[in-house]
């Protein structure tokens, strides 16, 4: 699963990716957004934070585990202030 930028704003960390990792049928959860950049959700962003990679004996168990996973992610993303001058 791609993940989705939910708002814009500064990803300042990202939280449970451990106990997403836990879930039965997770192979690996890689968040490749950097850390204190702006990012801008879909359509007018261009790319996600990172990647949710599960197996599983149907898809409909992987859908349910990657769709825990992501339920166990927390993204902190403040709101970027303008500085405008003038």
């Amino acid at each position: 699963m791609m993940i989705p930028i939910p708002r814009k704003g500064l990803l300042r960390e990202v939280v449970g990716i451990e106990e997403a990792n836990a879930v039965p049928g997770i192979e690996g959860v890689e968040i490749t957004a950097r850390m204190n950049y702006p990012i801008t959700p879909l359509p007018e962003g261009a790319s996600y934070l990172g990647f949710i990679f599960a197996r599983g004996e149907t898809p409909e168990a992987v859908e349910a585990a990657i769709r825990e996973a992501h339920a166990r992610l927390e993204f902190k993303i403040v709101p970027m202030i303008s500085m405008g001058i003038g």
